[in-house]
């Protein structure tokens, strides 16, 4: 969204404009987080287990039937003075009944998302503060974070404003309760 022609541009919607016009390498992510943009390269193997280990689960045991896009891009709020947060989570999670990304927009709102995924890799402190802080801004319900450098899974739940209110955190190799709409007993035993 730019500024009207009589309207002097900001410095947020020149940043948003740059970023939206950036043309990354094939593999590589672009993302707008908190004013920052941020490219990723290509994920390791170990990161794409972490995934397949987590999405296999849910899509077995879940109370709800859940579809999963990897990689989908949320437009999402933002904090004070910056661009509307553009965030790819590794994993995206939305009750099957909603059919939240059959014809959505490559950026689209996370309104009906039940949940995202983020696996660590070359900067886990973004995974931990950022883009917590920015799906909590977005009143997505649960955030699943899983952190190969502590040998840990992280659920955030209860969004607040700008973070959530609630986070429960388990070794690799316990077991980690989801709330409904999942409903289930996370295992993370092949974690190990």
């Amino acid at each position: 969204m730019t500024a009207m022609p009589h309207e002097p541009l900001t410095q947020a919607d020149v940043l948003l404009e740059g970023f939206l016009a950036l043309d990354t390498p094939e593999g590589f992510r672009a993302e707008l987080i908190e004013g920052d943009i941020a490219v990723t390269p290509p994920p390791d193997g170990d990161h794409e287990d972490y995934i397949s280990l987590i999405v296999k689960q849910v899509i077995r045991r879940s109370h709800t039937d859940m579809d999963f896009s990897g990689h989908k891009g949320l437009r999402l709020r933002s904090a004070p003075d910056c661009s509307r947060d553009h965030v790819i989570p590794d994993g995206t999670f939305a009750p099957t009944e909603l059919r939240l990304f059959r014809g959505a927009d490559p950026w689209m709102p996370a309104d009906g998302v039940a949940m995202v995924m983020e696996v660590t890799s070359t900067r886990p402190h973004r995974d931990r503060e950022a883009k917590r802080r920015s799906y909590a801004r977005a009143d997505i319900p649960l955030y699943l974070l899983i952190d190969r450098d502590k040998s840990e899974l992280t659920l955030f739940s209860d969004p607040d404003g700008g973070d959530y209110l609630q986070q429960r955190t388990i070794h690799f190799g316990k077991v980690l309760s989801l709330p409904e709409p999942f409903a289930f007993e996370l295992d993370t035993a092949e974690f190990l």
